[in-house]
């Protein structure tokens, strides 16, 4: 059991490691596009952001999901991939659940799932915030003149 749960741990930290350098590259890659000012660029750059994190969400749920897989703790694909995402998302309907020794993991999972859909709203939240400061500063320095 304790194996299991560094197992856990390992799968947690390398979930944290992706969310984290994906985020970093995506705030890179917008960091060298010009400022979003317009209703469709702003749009456009939001929905953009969603699409990626998803993606990034995805590909977190799929290493789990990879591992669940390598150790034969769910039959199939399609099974590892679907308990994976309603684990990570906290929806955990409950209709396929993991043997006994490796029970453990789907609590971690569902933390982590948490803490890393935790971050992506804070960073759509601060990304909304900074176009509205922007468009608030550029109205300000419009009325001075």
């Amino acid at each position: 059991m304790s194996s299991n749960i560094l197992f856990a741990w390992g799968l947690a930290i390398s979930t944290v490691i992706v969310h984290a350098v994906g985020i970093a590259l995506m705030l890179r890659l917008l960091n060298r596009r010009k400022a979003a000012t317009r209703l469709w660029a702003i749009s456009w750059r939001l929905a953009w952001v969603a699409v990626y994190l998803v993606i990034l969400h995805l590909a977190e749920i799929s290493i789990w999901a990879a591992f669940y897989l390598w150790q034969q703790c769910l039959p199939d694909l399609e099974t590892a991939l679907y308990f994976s995402a309603v684990t990570y998302a906290t929806i955990g309907y409950g209709e396929v659940v993991l043997a006994t020794p490796w029970r453990l993991l789907a609590p971690i999972e569902g933390l982590t799932g948490i803490l890393m859909c935790g971050l992506s709203t804070g960073l759509f939240f601060a990304m909304v915030n900074h176009i509205y400061q922007q468009a608030h500063t550029r109205t300000r320095d419009d009325l001075k003149d």
